[in-house]
Order: C-alpha cells, then structure tokens, then sequence
C-alpha cells in the first residue's frame, strides 16, 4: 500500500517503526480518482477552491489511518526483548487509540490499558503503545483489536499472563444511527494469570486509580 522503495524523512525512523509521510504516487492518484467521484456522487462540486485537492488529502489521510496493515506488531515487540528476573505485574495504561470503524468507516477512539506478568522477559515500554498503533491503524471492530493486541504479547513474549482493557467512543454511534453521543464501550481480554478474580481485580483497580 505504502511506497517502501521510498525512505521517509529521518525525523522518526527508530526501531522499525516509521512516521508515514511520503506515499505511492501512483496510489495516491488512483484513490484520488475514486474520491473525486465520491464528491461527485453526493451532490458537491469538486471543482470549487475548498474542494479542489481533498480527493488527494483524502487518499493520503487513508493510507495514513490504515498503514498498520504494512507494518509487524511481533517484530516491533519482540525488538526490544531484555531478559530481567521480575515477575509482578506491568502496567501500561491510559494509551490513546485512534481507529476506523469497518462498518462505516467512522472513526472511532479512547484509551487502552495492557498489562503483563513477565516469565524471564521484559520489554520497551514504548513498544506497547507501538503495537496498539499497529492493530489500531487498520479496518477495525473493537473487539477484534482487543483480541489481536493480547495475542500479540502473549505469543511474543510468552508472560505468565496479559490482560488487555480498551475504551471508545464510536462516531457511527453517536454521528449516526441511534446518535447517543455520551455511550462508551469497553471491551477486555485475558490469559493466564488474569483469567482468575483475583489478579484480574488487581489489574482493574490500578487502572482506575490515579496516581498521587
């Protein structure tokens, strides 16, 4: 989807995980074309001055809100592996997650909340929202990408448990539809460890608590 033959501005390439600016050209003029005929289609004139390069804005900020198609959530995590002997829980909370809706293709967003019980390994703690990104920047339902960010970290880094909590709020819900604007939806998932009350009650309490 992206062009990899070309090398993006150096201003984000670290680790594998690439801001992308620079798109196909190609791709770019192909998903113009369809857009142009979308404005068309709804009635605009996209030969007005405010409409005269959207089609191209639009293709870019599509490929741009779907490039975690192109990219490996296992590889980006398992990039920064460290052994460490440390087995009590690690908690990433409150991590933005901006996505798209499969069903309407409206955004949707909020904040996810991972934690893990490490067995032997550790990992960058700035590679958990790296990977939320990856799963979040495609064609998603909510509860699909809850499932695919706690099987990434448990097939990667093989803890004694993950547990994975998102909030959203969906503008096909509230932009559209029954248009409740106040309804937020949680979703969760869990291995090992978290599976019992206990240590699943103890992952839900620190991440609704607020630091002093």
């Amino acid at each position: 989807m992206i062009d990899k033959d070309h090398i993006p501005d150096r201003d984000d390439d670290i680790d594998g995980y690439t801001k992308i600016d620079r798109y196909n050209p190609q791709l770019i003029q192909n998903l113009s074309a369809h857009y142009l005929d979308v404005l068309k289609q709804i009635g605009e004139n996209p030969e007005r001055d405010g409409l005269l390069k959207t089609p191209e804005r639009i293709a870019k900020a599509m490929l741009y809100l779907t490039h975690g198609y192109d990219l490996d959530a296992k590889t980006i995590l398992s990039s920064a592996m460290f052994k460490e002997d440390y087995s009590q829980m690690v908690i990433v909370k409150d991590i933005e997650v901006y996505s798209m809706c499969e069903h309407h293709m409206l955004p949707f967003f909020g904040k996810a909340h991972i934690a893990y019980i490490p067995n032997g390994y550790v990992v960058g703690l700035s590679k958990i929202p790296r990977i939320v990104d990856v799963f979040a920047r495609r064609l998603q339902v909510q509860e699909r990408l809850t499932n695919e960010i706690r099987d990434c970290i448990q097939e990667t880094l093989n803890p004694v448990g993950v547990g994975v909590v998102i909030e959203c709020r969906h503008l096909c819900m509230s932009m559209r539809g029954v248009q409740k604007q106040n309804s937020v939806t949680t979703t969760s998932a869990f291995t090992g460890e978290f599976l019992k009350e206990k240590t699943r009650t103890e992952f839900l309490n620190l991440i609704s608590s607020k630091l002093s």
